[in-house]
């Protein structure tokens, strides 16, 4: 992965713009054809490299120069980027699909960052799998939906990547992948500019390579980001006992105790809590949401080319289509009790964040499947704030990763906290 002081030695000049490009395409043009974490284009590089100069020229002054100088931006096919096509991982017409530069991009363009390109996306952000490999091992997957994303971070080709999660969309790849994964607040992050999924869900979110990278991302990407003053006490976490982390695999779990007790063992306090005891029901009514608003959502274009769709997603749209107004209503009211029963167990319970694995296991073997999101979907449901954290590896050397879930709009303290967090999951 990209070294987290590299921006800085972009942003001061130590580290000159188009040596460290020439630096990135070696390596793209050397790794890339084996990960297939983007779409094509015959121009980046000669792209990146005008765009690199106009950037050089537009701050002489190393003073003044932006935030994300000179950082390596991928963005998931979902996203719409100004003067790029928008596909969407699907063999729609690519005329209907497009729209106006998403904010997230507008964002992080504006502080200087440079587009590197768009990344590989499952179908509309849902299970039918791209053609992503995981860099740890290629016979493995990145996970998905932000297959390209999570891969094109652990790759070392961008310092950043745009994703999104409407069930388990960030954290998973990211845990597959090794890498950094924060789904922030539900809507903290625009979504405006990104073809929807399930807008009741939806979180844009993003890959780096650390926490520290996370943050000075946070800075950029959140139109409300509010700068901690002072620093805060050690958080106490909470362990979500019950039918939810019983869904894990017995490796995944062992190596989850070895995490808490590392964590013990560095001065955190713990507590085990029954939480989520109607989980079934919760898994239940995500899908009726998801279902019901991806039929709404697609049901212009589904009438138009529906022999275009993926079985997968023509299967999501006829489970939504059957799906009564009432019903979405019930389901969206049960969403919003769970959330306040959710952040009611913080004060209740005296608990500062919630860890849990990332997934039920590493990344499985195979490219026609993206992995069991199942771990990441109530806090998704819920709107929480939620990171992963690499830790450790499995005992076939693949990524594991450790969930971390703050508040509601406890972001920039769920940020700080995991700063700590990952050094001590380090000697993993």
């Amino acid at each position: 992965m990209i070294s987290r002081d590299l921006i800085e030695e972009l942003r001061t000049g130590h580290l000159l713009l188009p040596d460290f490009l020439a630096q990135i395409e070696a390596r793209f043009t050397q790794q890339e054809p084996s990960i297939l974490a983007f779409l094509p284009d015959e121009q980046r590089f000669d792209r990146l490299y005008d765009e690199a100069e106009a950037a050089i020229l537009a701050y002489p002054d190393l003073i003044r120069r932006p935030l994300m100088f000179g950082a390596l931006l991928g963005v998931k096919d979902i996203f719409h980027v100004e003067g790029f096509m928008t596909q969407a991982g699907s063999r729609l017409p690519a005329e209907v699909l497009q729209g106006m530069e998403a904010k997230s991009v507008s964002r992080l363009l504006e502080a200087g960052a440079l587009f590197f390109g768009k990344t590989v996306t499952t179908e509309f952000a849902y299970f039918s799998p791209g053609a992503t490999r995981n860099p740890h091992n290629p016979e493995h997957t990145p996970g998905g939906s932000s297959s390209g994303s999570a891969a094109a971070v652990a790759a070392g080709f961008c310092h950043i990547a745009l994703g999104t999660q409407t069930i388990g969309s960030i954290i998973r790849p990211a845990s597959f992948c090794g890498v950094v994964g924060v789904k922030p607040t539900y809507d903290r992050i625009s979504r405006a500019g990104v073809i929807p999924l399930s807008p009741s869900l939806d979180h844009v979110g993003f890959f780096v390579p650390d926490v520290e990278s996370a943050t000075n991302a946070a800075r950029v990407l959140y139109a409300d980001w509010d700068e901690l003053t002072e620093p805060l006490k050690k958080p106490r976490l909470g362990i979500p006992e019950g039918p939810y982390l019983q869904r894990v695999s017995q490796e995944s779990l062992a190596h989850f105790e070895r995490v808490y007790k590392l964590l013990e063992e560095a001065g955190y306090e713990l507590q085990r809590i029954q939480a989520m005891p109607d989980f079934e029901e919760i898994r239940a009514r995500h899908d009726v949401i998801l279902s019901a608003e991806a039929a709404a959502v697609h049901a212009d274009w589904f009438r138009e080319h529906e022999g275009l769709y993926s079985t997968k997603f023509t299967e999501l749209i006829r489970r939504g289509q059957s799906v009564t107004h009432n019903q979405l209503q019930s389901a969206l009211a049960a969403r919003d009790s769970f959330r306040a029963d959710i952040r009611r167990t913080f004060l209740d319970h005296n608990i500062d964040l919630w860890i849990a694995p990332s997934t039920i296991g590493p990344a499985p073997k195979g490219l026609d499947s993206t992995g069991d999101p199942i771990m990441n979907l109530p806090w998704t449901q819920a709107g929480l704030p939620a990171i992963n954290l690499p830790a450790g590896k499995s005992q076939d050397g693949l990524p594991l990763g450790l969930q971390v879930v703050g508040n509601w709009y406890k972001d920039e303290s769920l940020l700080f906290w995991a700063r700590d967090l990952e050094k001590a999951l380090v000697t993993l």
